[in-house]
């Protein structure tokens, strides 16, 4: 076993799942992991009683991955999840880990999203599906006979599933599936209903149960800020103006990114480098080396990369990417803090990273305060604060040593000493804008202090009528457009309509999406300037809530 592959490799998974596992990050098998990964290998039915953020979505999808055959195009695994948030949340952790797995293909079916393509992607032969019940029982309808190749079941979150009512869906499924399947429940809590389930469907399982650890971090200051995925790096450089550190890490979740932010960062004049798992260890050990020594400031990382990093320098640690779990977030910002010095820790939150975050609060009992991006005035005060730090020192002897190169200098040119000075100043200052306007104008646009409601991840929230049908349209961000539905409020529309919709049928990533804003009578939807009339026409004949969605441009005259 290499170093690299840690504790997982014991488990003797597919090699590819391997690879993808240590390319995540993920150092050792938390508990649950490596309880369950053994058991559901072995094709034993599973009971599992573990909370969110455990590391439980790994320790069923590597061992059900390792048990896929990628040459039979049919669905050989369901997984149940009681959100559409959750479902999308473990389809992605699939794609992840199998990444490396040519031929195997996952598909999330949950509703606001046409069935057409869910169906379609079933029947093409997706080896994985991960569904919410009331959805997966809309297909059952269509073809009763969809799930019948299906030989690994996981219940995830059960006893959430049963709090919003899908018992009755959940008996549906369960009869459309083989009787020979594997099953595995997890649930937080086990109440009788959920002991029910197990008796009637389960075949001897076997019982695995954490108990989720309280970390503490009480010597580090923590903080989050709320900010679109595409906007992370003006967010971060933002940050960096008003943040007093010495020493800073930034975590982030590939190799490239490491190479991006700190591309980013040296090009706005920070001594930054990337550590990452394809650099050298002796280029390794020159990096730490030089952030000790503070030839370096600033050192942008992956997890497995930052194995090992002790620097007493460290004074913050920026989360730039969400960790994995909270284990990973706990041993991340332990960087800093060290031997009662102080330390700060950032977190950057995209809207539908909300809930690990609670996760994190809740495992570490602490509560990560919410923080704004610096306005215009606190930019300009730390700029004016740094340069009068720098110059500060030089002032003492500066009139002995250089007063009479001042007074011939004065002379040749013709100007006053407060002139040259200003001339010595903007030279000083690399033409840095140290003023409030030339700042505003600068600086980026992240929507950080929009409203809640505007954000497109509240999909479940109605919008208060009134207020927000009268509400001006917030402010653009670059490189989009805005464009307008017809269908509102009123046509029963949410913002998660809308959203799985475009998703779907425009073929998007979900971060080329911005806000979603639902009104009464119509809805406003930012989507990329670039191809926005191919878009258009790619959507044209698509449905939502059996009205037709019909987008346009939005002309704000």
């Amino acid at each position: 076993m290499t170093q690299e592959t840690g504790g997982f490799a014991a488990f003797n998974l597919n090699p590819n799942i391997l690879a993808a596992v240590i390319a995540t990050g993920y150092e050792e098998p938390s508990a649950i992991q490596q309880q369950s990964i053994p058991i559901i290998m072995a094709g034993h039915d599973m009971i599992g009683q573990a909370q969110t953020g455990t590391g439980k979505t790994a320790a069923f999808a590597l061992p059900i991955l390792h048990r896929i055959d990628p040459a039979k195009r049919e669905p050989q695994a369901l997984i149940l999840a009681p959100t559409r948030e959750l479902a999308l949340q473990v389809a992605t952790a699939f794609e992840t880990y199998a990444k490396q797995m040519p031929g195997v293909t996952v598909v999330a079916v949950y509703g606001g999203a046409p069935m057409g393509p869910q169906l379609k992607a079933i029947r093409n032969g997706a080896q994985i599906v991960v569904a919410t019940p009331g959805r997966l029982c809309d297909h059952l309808r269509r073809d009763e006979k969809v799930l019948s190749t299906v030989n690994h079941l996981v219940l995830d979150e059960a006893d959430e599933m049963l709090k919003l009512g899908f018992m009755d869906d959940l008996e549906v499924i369960f009869k459309a599936l083989p009787p020979t399947r594997q099953t595995v429940l997890f649930s937080a809590t086990l109440p009788q209903s959920i002991r029910a389930i197990a008796e009637r469907h389960l075949r001897d399982p076997q019982h695995v149960k954490i108990q989720t650890k309280t970390q503490t971090v009480t010597a580090i200051e923590q903080a989050h800020l709320l900010v679109h995925a595409d906007q992370k790096t003006s967010a971060v450089l933002s940050l960096l103006e008003v943040e007093d550190f010495d020493a800073l890490i930034m975590f982030v979740r590939t190799k490239q990114a490491t190479l991006d932010l700190a591309s980013a960062l040296e090009a706005k004049g920070y001594k930054a480098a990337a550590l990452n798992g394809d650099i050298a260890q002796n280029q390794r050990e020159r990096v730490i080396e030089s952030l000790k020594d503070g030839r370096l400031d600033i050192v942008v990382a992956t997890d497995v990369a930052a194995r090992g990093l002790d620097v007493p320098r460290i004074t913050h640690v920026f989360n730039v990417d969400m960790p994995y779990d909270p284990e990973s977030y706990v041993h991340r910002i332990g960087r800093t803090g060290r031997a009662g010095r102080e330390g700060r820790a950032l977190l950057l939150v995209t809207p539908r990273e909300r809930r690990m975050l609670q996760v994190i609060e809740r495992v570490t009992g602490q509560k990560v305060a919410e923080v704004r991006l610096p306005d215009a005035q606190a930019v300009l005060d730390a700029r004016i604060k740094k340069l009068t730090n720098s110059l500060s020192p030089l002032v003492a002897d500066a009139e002995s040593t250089h007063g009479e190169l001042l007074d011939r200098l004065t002379a040749d040119i013709g100007c006053t000493p407060r002139a040259l000075a200003a001339a010595l100043l903007r030279k000083a200052t690399n033409a840095q804008a140290l003023t409030l306007a030339a700042i505003e104008k600068e600086r980026p646009l992240v929507p950080n202090n929009a409203p809640r409601g505007d954000r497109p991840e509240r999909t479940g929230d109605r919008p208060d009528r009134g207020d927000r049908e009268r509400r001006a349209p917030v402010p653009l961000a670059e490189g989009r457009a805005r464009c307008r539905t017809a269908l509102g409020a009123r046509d029963g529309i949410a913002a998660k309509n809308l959203l799985g919709a475009i998703l779907n049928e425009g073929g998007l990533a979900r971060e080329a999406i911005g806000r979603i804003q639902v009104r009464d009578s119509f809805s406003l939807v930012e989507l990329p300037e670039d191809g926005l009339e191919r878009l258009l026409t790619k959507l044209k004949d698509t449905r939502v809530a059996g009205k037709q969605l019909k987008l346009r441009r939005y002309r704000e005259d």
